[in-house]
């Protein structure tokens, strides 16, 4: 169906409805409310005309062309939303003029309506006897009105919009008369379902606006309130009605109320609908900031006619509370997380304390700063706090957002670095006393710079290890219980962490000092040997390692060059250094050879890690208390599983300076490098075998003759290796660097170490150099002699004529006793040929050499017996004395020191009389 409320906006209609607005009509509904339209021509055939009582004086040659509809008011009348409509009857009852808002209502075409009986047509049939009875009275001239329920004929399409073929009809009927002067009726009818629609939507929106939970407001295109409803009234007081008229500015400040008004006019000219604007404010009689959400859309008439702007609006300032705590809950949580992430990632005090402040400024607060005992900071183990709290502290860092914002808490401003102390009656003081929080209100009656502090104690292990100050400037939100609660908990984190620092600080050193007395001290002197030696320890905030070097004097002016590396790192890793170092001197001195003394130390190597080995079994409870706990680990052999396994690489070298032969053997460390004068360095092919520890190979050895001025350098992979380079880039490098070998050893490891810096990384650096000076041959005397008695006595000449060459006749009586008894044990218990060596280096050292393996044993002889004190006379007349076994039998051995004014020789008349 075509609704008639829009005749009104210039749909082509028939009826009177539209016609007091200009309407093009038919009937005479609209002529002057009741009086009789324009004839009709025979036949009963519509005539289109034109009311002369049209509203707004226009006139017929004002009419538009293809415009069928004259409106001159605006639109809004209520014709535009009540469905009107007309039509006449004529003397004989029938229907003889038919309106469009006729057809729209009734759905019957005129052509059709005119000349049909509106009671048959319409009303049903136990409704019609009453309804021709009404009609006849209406014909006599009597006005009638009343609601009419009605069909439409069976042949009518139902209703457009409710598809119903009833219908209920309110009709007012004018009696009128007829050019002839008969009796007609002219009807009024309104469809009284678009009545009920009207007066439901009204009561909804009554219901609505009035019974809203929201506060709801209709604004006038003046912007000022046109209807408020009780929601609103309750905020902000009175009536309703009493809000009537009020413009923006009567409720918000400005330029609150500016910007809403720019608001409001945008919605009104545009359209836009605003959703979910924030607004503040405060309700009369209050000075608490309150927050309202709004939503604005703009409000049109049923003709499209904008006629204001909806405001509804609800308090969200309980939602705004609890959004401001979950954000800050998010935020603390946020700072944990990188407070976990960041601090305690480097074992150093200064810079444990620095994460803490560049986590907490200026996210958590503007300025801050962290004061820690002097006495833990030096070695201390528990602070030393005075009675009062006023113990010595250091700033050992501080930040801020803000610039010349001192902290508070102390008479003035304190320099990273400095040592100071707070006085007693400080809250500061009370923090340290008490463990406990302070909040430091602003000072100067709030004029200060600083307007909120926190002085949180940093506990760790229930021990107090500093204080760190958070503080908040003008313009930020004052500390509360949350953040309160938060600073503990970053103070709390952040002291665990300087308390591990310390720690570590305090182990560090502790391993720093035990691995450096393990290490040679001084510079270490050879026989035919320049040395030099350096050693470098990782960086502050690696652990120590167990990178060591040693030089090592044997018999026959011979020397052991060791350098190893355990591989790990810690006080572990020094403790089995020590432990492999003092097994790595004790077999040199047994005069093994070097493929023997490493396969001595894989062995001492393996029993590191186990349950009652080396490392334990002569730790706190003793060579005992070690045999007890191998016991037990037999007992259990599930506790193999947690051994430790030590895992080392050492090359040992043997160096003969009288032959200037070097020999090598490798246990997984790195090849040794030569540089012979005129040559290009080199690294020396030695097979490099399983390094220590993991045992079941033998190892090679390398014999090398070593030319004079040759230059031989051993080092630990910190000096090559790298994340950042291969190995192998790092070993050329290191190649490269041994250009000019003739220079000073100090100079050259200081020209490799320069050179280097960018291969190696953060391990230890161990590097030893050594410079082959050969003993001359007018330094050696060798002689060979037959297996005869007066052997001996062409020993004691060829020692005597040697010495006195030497310019040594203060050695030759000694000598030339000591001689004859090695060279008298030689034949006596010895086979074969007798060798006879002196060698001449900062030492005097004699050799007596024979084929016989059974070595010589010391003993103590009676008083009784005429023999067995000839060692016992080596031992008090030299200075050292041993023996050695050789590929082809043993060497007994024993050496003097040159006389030098300062060191006396024992008379060898009062050693023998000593033996009696």
């Amino acid at each position: 169906m075509r609704d008639g409320a829009g005749a009104g906006h210039g749909e082509n209609a028939r009826d009177g409805a539209g016609a007091g607005h200009g309407e093009d009509a038919r009937d005479g509904a609209g002529a002057g409310h009741g009086e009789p339209g324009p004839a009709q021509p025979a036949g009963g055939t519509p005539v289109r005309g034109m009311s002369g009582a049209a509203a707004g004086g226009q006139v017929p040659g004002e009419q538009v062309p293809g415009e069928p509809l004259w409106q001159s008011s605006p639109p809004g009348s209520m014709y535009d939303y009540i469905r009107v409509a007309s039509f006449s009857i004529g003397p004989d009852g029938l229907v003889d003029q038919w309106s469009l808002r006729a057809e729209q209502i009734f759905g019957i075409p005129a052509e059709r309506a005119v000349g049909m009986d509106p009671i048959e047509a319409f009303v049903a049939p136990d409704l019609r006897d009453r309804g021709q009875r009404k009609m006849a009275e209406i014909l006599d001239g009597r006005e009638w009105t009343g609601v009419i329920p009605f069909r439409k004929p069976d042949e009518a399409d139902g209703d457009a919009d409710t598809g119903d073929t009833e219908g209920l009809a309110e009709v007012y009927v004018m009696p009128t008369t007829t050019d002839a002067g008969e009796r007609a009726a002219v009807c009024i009818v309104v469809d009284v379902r678009t009545l009920r629609r009207i007066e439901t939507d009204l009561a909804a929106s009554q219901a609505i606006f009035g019974q809203s939970p929201f506060g709801f407001l209709l604004i006038d295109p003046d912007l000022r309130v046109r209807r408020a409803n009780e929601r609103f009234a309750s905020t902000f007081g009175g009536k309703p009605a009493d809000h009537r008229g009020r413009g923006v500015r009567d409720y918000l400040a400005s330029p609150e109320a500016e910007r809403v008004t720019a608001t409001l006019r945008r919605v009104l000219e545009t359209g836009e609908t605003i959703t979910d604007m924030h607004i503040t404010g405060v309700v009369p009689g209050s000075d608490e900031r309150r927050h309202w959400s709004i939503n604005l859309y703009r409000v049109h008439s049923g003709t499209g006619r904008p006629i204001g702007v909806a405001w509804l609006g609800t308090d969200i300032t309980a939602r705004r509370a609890a959004a401001r705590e979950a954000a800050a809950a998010r935020r603390n949580l946020a700072l944990l997380n990188e407070a976990g992430a960041r601090i305690g990632n480097s074992l150093d005090l200064e810079t444990t304390a620095r994460e803490l402040l560049d986590v907490v400024v200026p996210g958590f607060c503007d300025l801050a700063g962290v004061d820690l005992y002097q006495g833990l900071l030096v070695g201390d183990e528990a602070p030393p706090g005075l009675a009062d709290g006023s113990a010595e502290l250091r700033r050992v860092a501080y930040a801020s957002a803000v610039s010349g914002a001192p902290l508070v808490g102390g008479p003035a401003p304190v320099a990273v670095g400095a040592v100071h102390h707070y006085a007693f009656n400080s809250p500061c003081a009370d923090a340290l006393r008490t463990a406990r929080p302070r909040h430091i209100a602003a000072e100067d009656g709030g004029r200060a710079l600083v307007q909120s502090t926190l002085a949180v104690p940093m506990v760790a292990q229930d021990t107090v290890v500093g204080l760190v100050q958070f503080s908040r400037t003008k313009g930020s939100e004052p500390f509360g219980e949350r953040d309160r609660e938060l600073a503990m908990e970053l103070a709390s984190r952040a002291a665990v962490c300087i308390d591990n620092a310390r720690l570590y600080r305090r182990e560090h050193q502790r391993a720093l000092i035990l691995q450096r007395s393990l290490l040679p001290p001084g510079d270490p002197e050879a026989s035919g040997l320049d040395i030099a030696c350096r050693y470098l320890p990782g960086n502050a905030a690696t652990e120590v390692g167990g990178d060591w070097f040693d030089v090592i004097e044997l018999p026959g002016h011979r020397t052991a060059l060791v350098v190893g590396d355990v591989m790990g790192r810690g006080l572990r890793a020094a403790v089995a250094m020590g432990e492999l170092r003092t097994a790595v001197r004790t077999l040199a001195l047994l005069d093994l050879e070097p493929a023997e003394v490493l396969s001595a130390l894989d062995e001492i190597a393996r029993g590191l890690g186990k349950p009652g080995g080396p490392s334990q079994a002569f730790g706190t409870q003793g060579v005992q208390g070690g045999i007890q706990q191998v016991s037990r680990t037999a007992r259990k052999p599930r506790d193999a599983d947690l051994s430790e396994v030590y895992l080392a690489t050492c090359v040992y070298a043997v160096y003969d300076s009288v032959t200037r032969r070097c020999t090598f053997a490798n246990a997984g460390h790195l090849p040794p490098v030569l540089v012979e004068p005129g040559e290009d360095a080199l690294m020396l092919d030695v097979p490099p075998g399983m390094p220590l520890g993991v045992g079941g190979e033998p190892f090679e050895e390398v014999e090398v003759e070593l030319p004079e001025g040759a230059l031989l350098a051993l080092y630990t992979d910190g000096l090559v290796e790298s994340r950042d380079h291969p190995l192998d880039e790092g070993l050329q490098a290191f190649v490269g660097a041994l250009t000019d070998p003739s220079r000073p050893l100090e100079d050259v490891c200081d020209h490799v170490l320069n050179t280097l810096d960018t291969h190696h990384g953060e391990d230890d650096i161990a590097l030893l150099m050594a410079r082959v000076q050969g003993l001359p041959a007018e330094s050696v005397g060798d002689w060979t002699l037959p297996r005869e008695p007066r052997s001996v006595g062409r020993a004691r000449e060829y020692a005597r004529a040697q010495l006195l060459s030497w310019d040594l006749e203060p050695l030759v009586d000694t000598t030339e006793l000591l001689v004859s008894e090695l060279v008298t044990n030689a034949l006596r218990y010895g086979e074969g040929e007798i060798r006879l060596r002196l060698l001449l280096d900062r030492t005097l050292v004699c050799e007596v050499w024979d084929a016989g393996l059974v070595q010589p044993r010391r003993r103590r002889a009676r008083d009784t017996d005429e023999g067995g004190r000839g060692l016992q006379l080596v031992g008090l007349l030299s200075a050292a004395w041993g023996s050695r076994r050789t590929p082809r039998g043993k060497t007994v051995w024993f050496e003097l020191p040159l006389p030098d004014g300062e060191t006396g020789l024992t008379d060898p008349a009062e050693a023998l009389l000593s033996l009696f």
